[in-house]
C-alpha cells in the first residue's frame, strides 16, 4: 500500500489541525493504521492507531484527549485531528500501515512522506 500524508502546516498553541493520510489500493481496510511523529533531534514515537473497522484505537499519553484518530475506508482515508495544540506537538508527523495492532514502529510495513506541523507559542 501506498501512503501519502498531507494537511500539516503551522498553528499557534491552543490551535487545531486535521492531518490527511490517503492510501492506495483496495485492501485498506485490512490494516491497522498508524500515525508516528519524529521532533527535531528526537527519535519518531508513536502518537495514535486505529484498527481496520474502528473498533478500537489507541494513544500516546502525550496526546490522549486531545489527538483523535479516525479512518473513511470507502475513501482509503485514515486522518489525526489535533486540538490544543502545544509547541511540543511540533514534528513531521507520519502514516504507516501494518497487519496487526502494534505500536512498535517496526511493525509497520508501509509509511507515508510525512507531513510537518509546527505549532507557535
Amino acid at each position: 500500500v501506498q501512503l501519502q500524508a498531507s494537511g500539516g502546516g503551522l498553528v499557534q498553541a491552543g490551535g487545531s489541525l486535521r492531518l490527511s493520510c490517503a492510501a492506495s489500493g483496495r485492501t485498506f481496510s485490512r490494516y491497522f493504521m498508524g500515525w508516528f511523529r519524529r521532533a527535531p533531534g528526537k527519535e519518531r514515537e508513536f502518537v495514535a492507531a486505529i484498527t481496520g473497522s474502528s473498533t478500537r484505537s489507541y494513544y500516546s499519553d502525550s496526546v490522549k484527549g486531545r489527538f483523535t484518530v479516525s479512518r473513511d475506508n470507502g475513501k482509503n482515508m485514515l486522518y489525526l485531528q489535533m486540538n490544543s495544540l502545544k509547541p511540543g506537538d511540533t514534528a513531521v508527523y507520519y502514516c504507516a500501515a501494518g497487519n496487526i495492532p502494534n505500536m512498535a514502529e517496526n511493525a509497520y510495513h508501509s509509511w507515508g512522506q510525512g507531513t510537518q506541523v509546527t505549532v507557535s507559542s
